[in-house]
């Protein structure tokens, strides 16, 4: 596996669709709710997940959130988190998570 990689395109919805689902994506997932997801991409500032039980919903968890000392989750893996910010521009859910891992 790579370090770093974009999210498989077969994964993400179309934007399109992200763009018609977001009156409902921000609805269902108000600031401070808990939601938790399957990391789906890894980038030097951040995962992406495909957000649990809301269709058309992309999240991002981003390292600015990260204790020290810590590493980001491999692509996979089912995290959990905080909604902290709905970024309208991109149409992305900003999560907090809970757990990070240890550098080994």
């Amino acid at each position: 596996m790579r370090e770093f990689s974009w999210p498989d395109r077969s994964l993400v919805p179309a934007s399109d669709v992200v763009d018609q689902s977001w009156p409902a994506t921000v609805s269902a997932l108000p600031l401070g709710s808990r939601v938790s997801g399957r990391v789906i991409g890894r980038q030097p500032f951040g995962v992406f997940l495909l957000l649990d039980g809301v269709p058309n919903a992309v999240g991002l968890a981003e390292i600015t959130a990260m204790p020290h000392h810590m590493e980001l989750p491999t692509l996979g893996v089912t995290v959990a988190g905080e909604v902290i910010w709905h970024a309208e521009h991109n149409r992305q859910v900003k999560i907090r998570l809970d757990e990070w891992h240890v550098h080994d």
